[in-house]
């Protein structure tokens, strides 16, 4: 059954967004597709989706969806509380990494995003039309574009009942000083060797020039060798650092270009850069340079970590039910229960 998910207020830079557009960067179109292909992955699993499947991505927070005549089914992943308005006003909180079922009429509202700048909410059956093999938006291109107020995007209606989904344990959080890990090149031959032992050893801090396209980054200057602050341009990829010739870092993200005429000191390594990218400026952050080796290894292991976690997503009680998880693993003794537990943390 046909049903439409609508945008009520969209927060930051929301868009639709899935695994990327791939197969046309020799045409000159970036591969889009989410900043957070973890959180995209466990939010459509939550909702039954295939995880790949198109799914909403917001930035800091302000999301907020409404069902309109028939009951849609919503999956939350990131670290933000959920606001569930009735139709009749009544209001409840939910910790994400879950999903719900909204009856026609309610809402749900996503507050801020804690740590981090990137959330993630799926639609069961979300299918937004796909152009060039997906429904990414690429809103430079005219690709789609960003989600505004009054939106609707086309769903599944879910029956009465429906059972919901839950990640007991939420993907482990970085420590904040954990370094970005790095691989050198291709032209690190055009800057002094007093900039590649900068690169890894000082401290960045994430400018507010951060997009999907890009992110720069403030701190030390890393010096170019004389001459050598341009090249002819060449191809690039997602996870590169340009560095123009004031000295200051540029990381590329999902919308970056597919060529570039800044010399690139070394690429982020794909199992850190969704990390990177869903820092929030002023955050700190650190380098750390591997081997090629160590990058496969590095992303091998990711995505090990990953399925682990997709397959620990179980049934969720009924609401108004007893949750009999929750009750055995959270409450301490009758009548209480762990507040300190990390899905709880963000109600408090």
């Amino acid at each position: 059954m046909s049903a439409v998910v609508a945008i009520v207020s969209p927060g930051a830079l929301a868009s639709v967004q899935d695994l990327g557009r791939h197969g046309y960067r020799r045409f000159g179109v970036p591969r889009a597709g989410t900043l957070a292909p973890d959180l995209l992955r466990i939010a459509n699993r939550l909702v039954g989706n295939p995880d790949g499947s198109p799914a909403i991505e917001f930035f800091v927070g302000g999301l907020a969806l409404a069902a309109r005549d028939e009951p849609l089914q919503l999956g939350f992943a990131g670290n933000f509380a959920v606001e569930i308005v009735a139709s009749d006003g009544a209001k409840r909180l939910l910790p994400a990494w879950r999903s719900v079922v909204l009856a026609p009429g309610e809402q749900a509202r996503c507050g801020m995003i804690a740590g981090s700048r990137v959330g993630v909410v799926a639609v069961a059956g979300l299918a937004p039309p796909r152009l060039l093999g997906s429904a990414s938006t690429y809103a430079r291109a005219g690709l789609g574009q960003l989600l505004g107020a009054g939106d609707q995007l086309p769903a599944t209606s879910v029956a009465p009942g429906t059972p919901c989904h839950w990640l007991p344990a939420p993907p482990a959080v970085a420590a904040p000083d954990t370094p970005i890990r790095l691989v050198l090149g291709p032209q690190d031959d055009h800057f002094s060797t007093a900039a590649l032992v900068t690169l890894e050893s000082v401290t960045y801090t994430v400018s507010r020039e951060a997009d999907r396209m890009g992110m720069r980054l403030d701190g030390p200057v890393l010096e170019h060798k004389p001459g050598m602050t341009e090249i002819a341009s060449d191809g690039i990829v997602p996870g590169a650092i340009q560095v123009p010739g004031n000295g200051l870092p540029i990381v590329l993200l999902a919308d970056g270009q597919t060529a570039g005429g800044y010399p690139k000191i070394a690429t982020v390594i794909s199992a850190d850069l969704p990390r990177l990218a869903a820092l929030p400026p002023g955050a700190p952050l650190r380098f750390s340079l591997i081997d090629l080796a160590g990058a496969a290894l590095a992303a091998r292991q990711a995505e090990a970590e990953l399925l682990a976690c997709l397959a620990a997503i179980e049934p969720l009680g009924p609401e108004g039910g007893i949750d009999l998880n929750a009750l055995y693993t959270e409450n301490l003794v009758s009548g209480m229960i762990n507040a300190q537990a990390e899905e709880w943390k963000l109600l408090l």
